[in-house]
């Protein structure tokens, strides 16, 4: 909790989340996001950190080369950065809400100096009433477009900045028992202290558009754990899941 009395929350946002499965952003999705911050801003402040460049990329152009090299998703990601930030910033400042963008890579968690100026710039940003999308340098890095969806940026992040409750959003409704999986009536396992037996439990699914499958999430649970951080695994297809989850109205995984 920072000095103003408000829990911060790192809100992580998949690709698979901003686009609604599809294979365009989703304004629809980015406005009910925005709205449930303007709803919670008396008492949260938030910090999102968002996928979804090259899924931005892929509205507007085709690039002549194959899709799967690294190199062209990295152009994508890069054409598709600003559009996804324009995205953001037409519907949020609707509702009165400014945004900033910040850029990081990982090499920028394994430098003191550096995490100090990312700690002072995005809490200068946050008491000023600017919410910080964060999303990693995909132009010059390759780390999360190979491995994660942004799920352990989310985490280094959230442990750097010391948020009170790191949410990640995805396409399921959290993490769901491997036996009712197979049975095609997943139930979610609604609270775990010991990540082992959770890690028994997943599959090796990967989400359509995003790169992170279960396992980056529970990996960047564990990160956050190590802090004393919780983590929340919600459905960000639904309406309203930042305020729904809050008040414990919808299935969910708390990892505590």
């Amino acid at each position: 909790m920072d000095k103003s009395g408000k829990k911060r929350i790192l809100l992580k946002i998949g690709s698979n989340t901003l686009t609604k499965e599809t294979n365009h952003i989703s304004r629809g999705k980015i406005e009910d996001i925005g709205m449930q911050i303007a709803a919670l801003k008396d008492d949260y402040e938030f910090v999102i950190v968002s996928s979804g460049a090259i899924a931005a990329a892929k509205q507007f152009v085709k690039l002549e080369a194959p899709d799967n090299e690294i190199f062209v998703k990295q152009a994508l990601a890069s054409i598709g950065q600003p559009h996804l930030m324009r995205i953001f910033h037409e519907n949020f400042s609707d509702l009165g809400l400014h945004t900033s963008q910040c850029l990081l890579s990982y090499s920028d968690f394994e430098k003191t100096e550096t995490k100090v100026n990312i700690v002072n710039t995005i809490d200068v940003l946050v008491k000023n009433s600017y919410i910080p999308i964060i999303n990693e340098n995909d132009t010059v890095s390759t780390d999360e477009i190979k491995f994660g969806d942004n799920d352990k940026l989310a985490a280094l992040t959230a442990v750097l900045l010391d948020v009170d409750l790191l949410i990640i959003a995805t396409n399921t409704n959290g993490i769901y028992t491997k036996a009712s999986f197979k049975d095609q009536y997943p139930e979610t396992i609604r609270l775990v202290t010991d990540l082992q037996t959770l890690e028994n439990e997943i599959g090796e699914a990967k989400s359509s558009h995003g790169t992170g499958g279960m396992q980056s999430k529970i990996d960047s649970a564990a990160i956050a754990k190590a802090a004393n951080i919780e983590t929340w695994i919600v459905n960000g297809l639904e309406d309203n899941f930042i305020l729904n989850a809050l008040e414990n109205k919808i299935p969910f995984t708390k990892i505590k």
